[in-house]
């Protein structure tokens, strides 16, 4: 089933208390549209809130379907989280490459991401806590606005 376990309108508005309630101990974070907006920014708060994770003792992972490895480690040292790129998501392969950066066993992992057929498809394959957010900007494609409708539909039917 394609549920995610929670859902929030951001991922600064995921408070560590919620992730000790589902005993959490380590995230797998989408990027794009989750962390970044399309023009590459960070989220307002997303980097102190990051510092607040890890304070929590609460290890941190990307994993990106992007292809741009300099991007992505650029963004990866700026925030000072490892990554995996070209995860491929919802194929398994990038988040088992997360899952061992963290090594943590994956009851106690969650995937933060915006789209659910991707973030909360593999994540839920992998019995990981999903977590859906809404993507920070609105898609600038036809098929990627199709793409979230049909998300919308999916969810609603839930």
């Amino acid at each position: 089933m394609i549920k995610p376990d929670a859902q929030f309108e951001k991922i600064t508005d995921i408070k560590i208390e919620f992730l000790k309630e589902h005993k959490i101990k380590g995230i797998i974070l989408d990027l794009d549209n989750t962390l970044i907006d399309l023009d590459g920014n960070f989220l307002e708060g997303i980097i102190d809130w990051i510092k607040k994770i890890k304070k929590s003792n609460i290890k941190l992972c990307i994993a990106t379907n992007s292809i741009s490895k300099e991007k992505i480690s650029k963004l990866s040292k700026k925030l000072d989280v490892p990554y995996v790129y070209k995860s491929f998501k919802p194929s398994k392969k990038g988040i088992k490459q997360a899952i061992k950066i963290l090594h943590i066993n994956n009851s106690n992992i969650a995937e933060v991401g915006d789209q659910l057929f991707t973030d909360v498809w593999v994540s839920n394959r992998m019995n990981l806590f999903s977590i859906l957010t809404k993507p920070i900007a609105k898609d600038r494609f036809k098929i990627d606005k199709l793409k979230r409708k049909i998300e919308q539909w999916y969810l609603s039917r839930q």
